[in-house]
């Protein structure tokens, strides 16, 4: 009788235990949002060099057999021709890397940071002269607006003529920043004006369809994408809006701006940001986990393509070699924040993001913060992919409940422990049909769960999204349109190839 009442009070007192456990409850709907492109990094001058020779750092982080799964190049399409006296910083620049991106079957764009000198306002690539030379403003001239298109025409020719067919082409990196180096200042009306009646110039049907991306914002301020947006026939030449993020969260202006781009069935991409960039040291892991949150936030604010800022750097995805930083910094080895962009664009590439009843109390307040716990989920194939963020220094059960049953799984887990490449995966202990899982997230950790949904009860999202790519409209890469395509190119609808003329 002794032995039972113990028992008893053992039971009792594990349950209560149990019991006064913290938990957060979180639940995936089957409510679809946006489809992910895909995510990058920028192969520009700098931390790249030797410039336009070296692409042993994007062969290790881009393509489906790399770790890191990369698949977005931006480019740097730099002010001059080629054999001006801008010397090496002409279009050789980035094509070894853009030729290594394009044969893993990835995505290439380029950005200007400043059209030729000869057709601006103060005469040179300058955003803004030297003091000595006044500081004047470097704007693109009016009566040289009838040639900016051409130029981008030209710079499309040279690459396709060494190998490289370019899948958009943005207008201005940061037109809202005044800068002594490579810059180009645009007011939002000049980028309406451009837009509206000169981007038909450029060359869709030649350059294979080729994307035209806006003006790429400093904060991803909206009075430089709304308007051309609001104006119908810009928003005919516009296929993606973008913007930086410096200064501002993800899901402050970037959220705000992605409106009107998902409201008309554009894509809404991040092309430059660098997080915690700690010129002193390598970053911490839980600057990694900040990292991840701006990620996942980007994600909640309808983000279709992510791209990261250098991608050789000590705060970013290879080392550079540079011994003041660390021993870990070891030219082109992979740094842990690589292998944090790897839960994203390993799992997240090509899925379409599913509503949670965590999504409203997403968003770190500042930048430098992080929130204590984030979350995030995904419909991919016969998988409902589930991201889980824990930036706090204790473990916390998570609950969590899935739209379908689930026969099996994998946990992809990071912790930031020295193992040989910082995410660890293992098979999830699921012996019969589930809706339904319980976790205990370890403390600053990053997990990834990739659910398996049960033939006989598939999720009906998954079968919605299967079949809207089947009977509607979707690009060759397989990114799913709102309509009938307005601009030339080739599509597939129906299961077949059409092109638009």
């Amino acid at each position: 009788m002794k032995r039972f009442v113990i028992s008893m009070i053992l039971i009792v007192a594990v349950t209560a235990i149990e019991a006064a456990k913290p938990r957060t409850s979180l639940i995936v709907y089957s409510t679809k949002k946006q489809t992910v492109t895909g995510f990058g990094g920028a192969c520009c001058d700098g931390a790249m060099k030797p410039f336009g020779t070296d692409n042993a750092c994007v062969s290790r982080l881009y393509g489906v057999k790399s770790k890191i799964g990369l698949n977005i190049l931006r480019m740097e399409i730099s002010p001059s021709f080629t054999g001006d006296n801008w010397g090496d910083y002409d279009w050789n620049g980035s094509l070894p890397s853009a030729k290594t991106v394009k044969n893993r079957g990835g995505i290439v764009f380029g950005t200007p940071w400043s059209p030729p000198g000869e057709y601006k306002t103060n005469g040179t690539a300058q955003g803004g002269n030297a003091e000595d030379q006044g500081y004047q403003r470097g704007k693109l001239r009016e009566d040289c607006y009838d040639k900016f298109f051409p130029w981008l025409n030209s710079y499309l020719q040279w690459m396709k003529d060494h190998g490289v067919e370019v899948d958009a082409v943005s207008i201005q990196n940061e037109p809202d920043w005044w800068v002594s180096y490579s810059g180009c200042l645009y007011d939002p009306e000049d980028l309406v004006n451009l837009v509206k009646n000169y981007a038909y110039m450029l060359d869709r049907e030649t350059y294979a369809g080729v994307k035209l991306i806006t003006g790429e914002p400093l904060g991803f301020t909206q009075n430089y994408t709304d308007p051309l947006l609001q104006d119908e026939t810009c928003r005919g030449q516009i296929d993606i809006v973008a913007g930086h993020l410096y200064g501002h969260l993800p899901l402050q202006y970037m959220k705000a701006a992605g409106r009107l781009a998902l409201q008309y069935g554009k894509e809404l991409w991040m092309t430059e940001h660098s997080v915690t960039d700690n010129t002193g040291a390598l970053p911490t892991w839980k600057e990694n986990l900040i990292f991840a949150e701006e990620l996942n936030e980007c994600m909640l604010a309808g983000c279709t393509g992510y791209i990261y800022w250098y991608l050789r750097a000590h705060w970013s995805f290879c080392g550079t070699g540079e011994t003041q930083y660390g021993a870990g910094n070891v030219k082109d080895q992979l740094l842990p924040r690589a292998f944090v962009m790897s839960h994203f664009s390993k799992n997240v590439t090509g899925s379409t993001r599913l509503e949670t009843s965590q999504d409203v109390n997403a968003g770190r307040t500042k930048e430098e913060e992080p929130q204590n716990y984030q979350f995030s989920a995904y419909a991919k194939g016969d998988s409902i992919i589930v991201m889980c963020i824990n930036t706090t220094d204790e473990t916390r059960d998570v609950k969590i409940t899935l739209p379908s049953n689930v026969t099996s799984g994998q946990l992809w887990l990071s912790t930031g422990n020295e193992s040989e490449n910082l995410c660890q995966k293992s098979d999830l202990d699921i012996t019969e049909p589930i809706s339904s899982y319980l976790y205990e997230m370890p403390a600053q950790s990053l997990n990834t769960f990739i659910f398996i949904v049960d033939d006989g009860s598939a999720i009906e999202e998954v079968r919605a999204v299967k079949e809207e790519i089947t009977t509607g409209w979707c690009t060759l890469d397989g990114r799913r349109l709102s309509g009938k395509p307005t601009h030339r190119g080739v599509y597939i609808h129906n299961g077949k190839k059409v092109v638009i003329k």
